[in-house]
């Protein structure tokens, strides 16, 4: 190693912080197999077909389909819809290129949004620590309430993208308390990057942009808010294209645009007393939903109550932070360029915050919007350490608030219990991809098309009885073909026009007697479902 080599690395003391790093790094590791552990389980043993999230299915088969063939060669849609180009389903496909990129270069199976969830979180984590700086003891509470929040590993341990979004937003943070610090192009166009490529992903993420905009701004007032503005314009422009062109439409509406009409069909001054009173009515409900995360364990009540214990350390250490500096500026005194630093990003942060809570409030609904927290929750932690002002009684508060609600509340297994391989499911599903990769032919001619698309009928009538379907065996789909989650009325009242080739539903329902009439062909059944092929060739 070279002198020159050997001055950078003690310059700062670089080794220690490496150290620190690499022990961040490995903690989204560590806390997964402790958490299969203490399950009696090994982490080798999570299988996403024993989750009840089916949101993972789309997910999952989405990127299988882009790994083998550039993008899938069936539609995913709801009710047989579809987007205007491509075979993507309601959500960006911007959520899922880390798995592609995974998947690329490691080979795409069961494990690989797992694996690769846990490399993007470790990853997040040892570069904050490297950009951020943090000293050993903000250290060690930053890994105190990593561990403490346990939706880190119940998503790593998933096929959902919100790990992603943790990652992405964590190392933004880490990014710009580095560009704070001293300021560099390249640090600002990442900065600028990062939104945009957020924001692809869930469009409030914006609410990112406004940090470097407000850097370029201050260093050049007008060329920063002249490219500022055209940023933004031009993120926003390609969010809408991907929105108008990738996405299929969902079973209903995914925003809820009532309160933006109310300004066409009232007025001005109508639009906003609407505006006003929904935020007014959705908010107490916001509350209540709290207190049911208190009383119950309800899972959106749990996000609500951390992302409310987020907000109140970083408001108080906002208003700590910000008097302590007037109160500095006021005697003449020069304040300490961290605590500068580290009242931006609170604010930001803040902000962000109150924006997205008003964006849950008048868009979505409460039980799945509040899962859009979670990600500001586990910025909010990563910001929150970085003060050097009496954090030790915060540290406190906010790790007896997630290990109240993350693990003595977190009752319910559909939203808390990681899945782990059941036998009997293996050995069905294992069945189904033999049946399956010999009953079924991927149409590569004019794809995506109809030609290689699966319904899968929601429910049926099974004796009188309605029964759902084991969705769970759609993950034995050969790579590449399309899913349509069709409500099962539609599939009975639409039958004899669906445009899909296959039709999977529960054996001896509604569905099945009439694809047993209609002389459809058998592909396969097993575990009381089975699966038809429309054209019967």
């Amino acid at each position: 190693m070279s002198a020159r080599m050997i001055r950078w690395w003690k310059q700062d003391k670089r080794y220690i912080r490496l150290l620190q790093s690499l022990g961040m790094g490995l903690l989204p590791v560590i806390c997964c197999l402790i958490y299969c552990a203490l399950q009696g389980k090994t982490l080798g043993q999570v299988y996403l077909p024993a989750s009840e999230w089916n949101d993972e299915l789309f997910y999952y088969k989405q990127a299988e389909g882009i790994v083998n063939w550039g993008f899938p060669q069936g539609y995913f849609g709801f009710n047989e819809s579809h987007a205007l180009r491509l075979s993507f389903a309601a959500w960006s496909p911007v959520l899922i290129f880390p798995w592609v990129l995974w998947g690329l270069v490691f080979g795409w199976n069961l494990m690989s949004p797992v694996a690769c969830n846990i490399f993007l979180m470790s990853a997040a984590c040892f570069l904050f620590v490297w950009l951020a700086r943090p000293s050993r003891g903000q250290t060690v509470r930053l890994a105190v309430l990593f561990s403490l929040f346990t939706p880190f590993v119940r998503y790593m341990l998933s096929g959902m993208p919100e790990v992603s979004c943790f990652a992405m937003l964590i190392l933004f943070y880490g990014l710009a308390v580095s560009t704070l610090r001293k300021e560099r192009g390249w640090k600002l166009a990442s900065l600028f990057a990062m939104s945009a490529l957020m924001t692809w992903m869930r469009p409030y993420f914006l609410l990112c942009m406004l940090l470097p905009s407000y850097l370029w701004i201050k260093k050049r007032p007008g060329r920063g808010a002249a490219g500022s503005v055209l940023i933004f314009a031009g993120t926003a422009a390609v969010y809408a294209g991907i929105k108008h062109y990738l996405s299929a439409d969902y079973f209903m509406p995914l925003f809820f645009t009532d309160w933006l009409e109310a300004f066409r069909t009232h007025g001005l001054g109508g639009g906003i007393r609407y505006t006003l009173d929904k935020l007014c009515r959705m908010g107490i409900l916001f509350l209540r939903t709290g207190q049911e995360g208190i009383r119950s364990g309800m899972a959106a009540g749990d996000f609500v109550d951390g992302f409310l214990a987020v907000v109140f350390v970083s408001a108080f250490q906002s208003i700590q932070d910000g008097a302590w500096i007037l109160r500095k500026k006021t005697a003449g005194l020069d304040e300490k360029k961290e605590l500068r630093t580290h009242l931006i990003l609170e604010l930001h942060l803040l902000f962000s915050c109150a924006a997205v809570t008003a964006a849950v409030l008048l868009m979505y609904k409460l039980v799945e919007g509040s899962r859009h927290l979670l990600t500001f929750i586990a910025a909010g932690i990563f910001v929150a350490v970085l003060t050097e002002k009496r954090f030790y009684w915060k540290t406190v508060f906010l790790g007896l608030a997630f290990l109240f609600f993350f693990s003595c509340r977190a009752v319910s297994p559909y939203d808390f219990q990681v899945p782990f391989r059941e036998a009997e499911l293996c050995r069905q599903l294992e069945d189904w991809e033999r049946g399956l990769e010999n009953g079924m032919r991927l149409q590569q001619e004019n794809a995506p098309c109809f030609d290689n698309v699966v319904i899968w009928s929601t429910y049926d009538t099974v004796s009188g009885d309605i029964v759902p379907v084991k969705w769970q065996f759609l993950y034995a789909l050969p790579a590449g073909f399309g899913i349509s989650c069709c409500d099962g009325a539609y599939v009975l009242e639409h039958f004899d026009t669906l445009q899909s080739r296959y039709l999977f539903a529960p054996a001896g329902g509604e569905i099945d007697r009439r694809c047993r009439e209609a002389g459809y062909r058998k592909i396969w059944e097993e575990g009381a479902h089975v699966l038809y092929d429309r054209r019967g060739e």
